[in-house]
């Protein structure tokens, strides 16, 4: 039986990064076997392109990445749990980018948030701020402040190890705000994005302290939901690899 190699050795074989390694595979230079997330590659097709590498040969065509947010990432599908999922433990969430570029809309999110995001500065602030988060390094949730003052946490939606886009659950407080200077905060966001005041003063009467048993769950939360999102889109790219490969037989079928 051939020996399987998994996505590492066959980087440390073929001395190529990981992205190349899917762009083989799916243009069919690599062939290889899903077993559970992940790839597996048989030990003599990797050999057999190591030969073929030493000699000269026609180059392949360099073909584009996959687009992970079209291909791999059903957007509409991870919007739909989502939706339900941060209304039940009742904070704001979206997905993003990797560089903190909405993905989908923002689900149950607060009046306060809704009244920065209704302009165009307020928004652009709100994307900074998700770019800040997709900055850290860490790969566990914790969390950290915005720029309208709430706190938010992230975890990595990775698919089959490939960091593609960011769960983000935000919009609440870990403590309660000291009045004086959240009302002068307030103030500050009201000047900065051409707001009524008061309108952003009442809608900010409603805002979510979590305790610390709830903080820690909620990080829970977000992981576990970012892994159920690796895993939608896993097998929608294993759909979608399949569903060429019937249409490949069907055209070579015809001819």
């Amino acid at each position: 039986m051939d020996e399987l190699l998994t996505t590492r050795q066959v980087q440390e074989h073929l001395q190529v990064d990981r992205t190349t390694i899917y762009r083989m595979l799916k243009d069919g230079r690599l062939q290889g076997v899903k077993i559970g997330l992940h790839w597996r590659f048989p030990r003599s097709n990797v050999e057999a392109l190591l030969s073929e590498s030493a000699q000269p040969t026609q180059a392949h065509p360099e073909l584009p990445a996959p687009t992970i947010s079209h291909d791999a990432l059903p957007v509409h599908c991870l919007q739909a749990v989502q939706d339900v999922s941060a209304e039940t433990v009742e904070v704001g969430a979206i997905t993003t980018d990797n560089e903190g570029q909405p993905l989908t809309e923002i689900s149950n999110s607060c009046q306060f948030c809704n009244l920065i995001l209704s302009t165009e500065s307020g928004r652009q602030a709100c994307i900074d701020s998700w770019h800040k988060l997709a900055q850290q390094d860490d790969a566990q949730p914790h969390f950290f402040t915005c720029h309208a003052g709430f706190q938010y946490a992230r975890a990595r939606i990775e698919v089959d190890g490939i960091p593609s886009a960011m769960l983000v659950a935000g919009q609440f407080f870990t403590t309660s705000p000291n009045p004086t200077a959240r009302k002068a905060q307030i103030q500050q966001l009201a000047e900065r994005h051409g707001l009524p005041l008061e309108e952003l003063i009442a809608a900010d009467q409603h805002y979510n302290v979590l305790s610390k048993t709830k903080q820690a769950k909620i990080a829970t939360w977000l992981k576990k939901l970012a892994d159920t999102f690796a895993i939608i889109s896993l097998e929608r790219a294993d759909m979608l690899g399949r569903l060429q490969r019937i249409a490949s037989i069907s055209v070579f079928a015809r001819d």
